[in-house]
């Protein structure tokens, strides 16, 4: 229900008020002073407020109303306000609008003018709380669905169905690249919360100061560099869904706050007291062993089983041989008609060195070796020679070494190769910048 705050300081005009707001549906709150109103805008959120322009010290001026309206504004606090006055004038008015006010209503009221401007007042702040939102979202092309053929998929999209319609945690675990994000717009879109957004975050690459804004959002002057309101990604996925990609890469002292939010669904915005409620799905995804990661105390167990009530661990690309070749020729005929090239036939070599090939990277190798594939192709046909394979079987014999030496000598090796810029080695890794940053500094590698 829409929570309006009335503040006036004559209890025959709130009791009014109260009375025509309830029989509209609306929450009235009552405030007999500025000071209780001031308080209650600290402690709840209000969708609007009916402001009473004068006072017991000054009953025709309006100025304490006026100095209300300029504590509004200094504290950031942009909700519709409605002013009221018994002596209204034009000069009045037009200093409350400049103040914040978004109307003015002339005491004694008309209780239809009245409803009239609180319904045109709260449309026209929820149609711009959705441009902020939009602003914020990144437009994403429709996506065309691919038919897997293999078993494992097959049965794992069948085991997704069953739980997709339901507001269950999801955790999708598996290696870099198996395509852990699609199958979060997946599930969002067999979801009864399928009309609302899904907000996908990289969890690995929210810095440790940034955290609290870029989830829960920040007022205007929150902080130094605060200019302007900054919706959280909890917000902007509210009544929708939260995917939390990399999940396993962030602190110790975020797995707390986002644990705090999974645990109560309260959150608070920097730069306000106000504690929000939060309505939505959490999907999340690493390609970490968090089991690993509790042993050695990096991950809160707590924090997992909040994430896990439902797991799912997607295969490795070589493990579904039959979708290697249907998914190439979905992928040309993706990327030809992307670069408005005429689709490509696939050779007969082409095939068999894709079917022999070990996918390190999975679907996202893939899909990257048949984009450069289709864009440098000068035949009607993709052979071996465009695809570029690496020719190191899947069976290549490795010098026997404990796991962390061969991550240490694997990332050596890929600094060197990319002349030791990090984001690109990154990139090649499957890693985040930041993940990558934090392995250099735990092997102490110099770049």
């Amino acid at each position: 229900m829409t929570r309006i705050l009335v503040i006036d300081d004559r209890i025959d005009i709130r009791l009014s008020l109260t009375m025509l707001l309830n029989d509209n549906d609306y929450q009235p709150q009552e405030a007999e002073s500025l000071d209780a109103g001031k308080k209650a805008l600290a402690c709840f959120d209000f969708s609007l407020v009916l402001l009473d322009m004068n006072y017991a010290l000054d009953t025709t001026s309006g100025e304490e109303g006026l100095s209300f309206l300029s504590w509004m504004k200094s504290k950031d606090i942009s909700i519709p306000v409605i002013a009221m006055t018994a002596w209204s004038n034009v000069e009045l008015a037009v200093k409350a609008m400049q103040l914040g006010a978004t109307d003015f209503i002339e005491k004694p009221w008309k209780n239809k003018r009245l409803l009239q401007v609180i319904s045109q007042q709260l449309a026209y702040q929820k149609l711009q709380s959705q441009n902020i939102k939009l602003k914020q979202q990144l437009k994403q092309a429709p996506k065309s669905e691919y038919i897997w053929r293999s078993d494992c998929m097959l049965s794992l999209m069948e085991e997704i169905k069953t739980v997709a319609n339901t507001d269950v945690s999801i955790l999708l675990t598996g290696d870099n690249g198996t395509g852990k994000s699609e199958l979060a717009s997946y599930i969002h879109q067999l979801s009864p919360r399928k009309a609302e957004a899904l907000i996908s975050v990289n969890m690995g690459s929210i810095s440790e100061s940034l955290f609290e804004s870029e989830m829960f959002g920040h007022k205007k002057g929150a902080f130094t560099d605060a200019r302007s309101r900054r919706i959280g990604r909890f917000e902007l996925a509210e009544q929708g869904s939260l995917f939390l990609d990399e999940i396993a890469n962030i602190s110790l002292s975020q797995q707390a706050k986002l644990l705090r939010v999974l645990e109560s669904g309260e959150y608070e915005i920097l730069g306000s007291s106000q504690t929000c409620q939060t309505d939505i799905r959490i999907i999340s995804a690493t390609n970490g062993d968090i089991n690993q990661l509790i042993q050695q105390e990096l991950f809160r167990e707590d924090l997992y089983y909040r994430l896990n009530t439902i797991e799912f661990c997607v295969p490795s690309l070589k493990d579904r041989r039959l979708d290697i070749i249907p998914l190439t020729e979905f992928f040309i005929k993706k990327y030809a008609h992307q670069y408005h090239r005429s689709e490509f036939s696939l050779s007969h070599s082409a095939q068999q060195a894709l079917m022999d090939y070990h996918w390190p990277g999975n679907i996202r190798e893939l899909n990257h070796l048949i984009e450069r594939a289709v864009l440098l192709a000068k035949g009607e046909e993709i052979g071996l020679d465009d695809l570029h394979l690496s020719n190191k079987p899947d069976n290549q014999e490795f010098p026997l070494m404990t796991l962390e030496a061969a991550e240490i000598k694997l990332i050596k090796t890929v600094l060197d190769k990319t002349a030791q810029n990090v984001p690109k080695a990154a990139e090649v890794l499957g890693l985040t910048k930041s993940s990558l940053y934090r392995r250099i500094d735990k092997f102490g590698l110099s770049i």
